[in-house]
């Protein structure tokens, strides 16, 4: 590899260090390149497993997010926390949609203890077994492709079973979230979670701070489409100022 492009590749990385999600474009400008240059060497950082490419830019590659039944183990106690604040926000609802996740799993079990005659439509099985406690919740599991390491269905048959039905409220995980958006780590749970907010009256992103200036692979939202992020800490710089802009209400839990 030439120097010259050693160093152009190393300022392609510091400029996603720094922002999560950029554009050829926004590269080309930055870089002094063409775009047919930063093309070529999105691809080169891409097969080195450094990037992701996403549509018509990159993002910078993250740790492959752990499967469920690791992530179940780590930050119990804030999920639990979360699941608190959220639950009470849903008071009223008669169809709530919930995606698959860790957190949304605490959620699901506050639902089961705080929540009677209310209909849920999952595609988790996590989801779906903790609702089972409480007798009075009617679950409806949508179909789909079973994916063993989240616990959940996905594909183009889950999407279309979805597609079908409306909810008053969709209550979704997130794997990354940055002043773009909620993203996850899953391209085809974002389809899922796309359908999903679509459907829906009203949206809640229940997550930690660790997914606080992170972007996954699959971006499945705008800010402008979320109306609440229940978490356990403030965000703050480029994340919150995108939260504020876009009147997202940030619930926070006790600490």
């Amino acid at each position: 590899m030439s120097r010259k492009k050693a160093i152009r590749h190393k300022a392609i990385i510091d400029q996603l260090e720094t922002n999560p999600s950029m554009r050829v474009g926004e590269l080309s400008n930055v870089l002094g390149v063409t775009k047919e240059t930063i093309r070529r060497d999105l691809e080169e950082l891409s097969e080195q497993n450094i990037i992701d490419r996403t549509y018509g830019g990159a993002v910078l590659r993250q740790p492959s997010e752990a499967v469920l039944s690791e992530r179940h183990k780590a930050m119990r106690e804030e999920r639990s926390a979360i699941a608190k604040v959220a639950t009470p926000l849903l008071k009223g609802a008669k169809v709530i949609m919930i995606g698959s996740g860790a957190t949304t799993v605490h959620v699901a079990k506050r639902i089961a203890f705080e929540m009677n005659n209310v209909t849920v439509i999952t595609h988790s099985f996590g989801v779906a077994t903790v609702l089972s406690l409480n007798p009075t919740i009617k679950v409806i599991m949508a179909p789909g492709e079973y994916y063993a390491s989240e616990g959940a269905v996905h594909g183009a048959q889950t999407v279309r079973f979805l597609s079908e039905l409306t909810a008053d409220w969709a209550v979704l995980g997130a794997s990354g979230m940055t002043a773009t958006g909620p993203s996850d780590a899953l391209m085809e749970a974002a389809d899922v979670y796309r359908t999903m907010i679509v459907n829906s009256e009203c949206c809640m992103i229940t997550a930690d701070h660790t997914k606080f200036d992170r972007q996954a692979v699959a971006q499945f939202s705008h800010w402008s489409d979320i109306d609440y992020l229940a978490t356990d800490v403030q965000p703050n710089g480029v994340l919150n100022q995108a939260l504020e802009d876009e009147k997202v209400s940030v619930v926070l839990s006790a600490n």
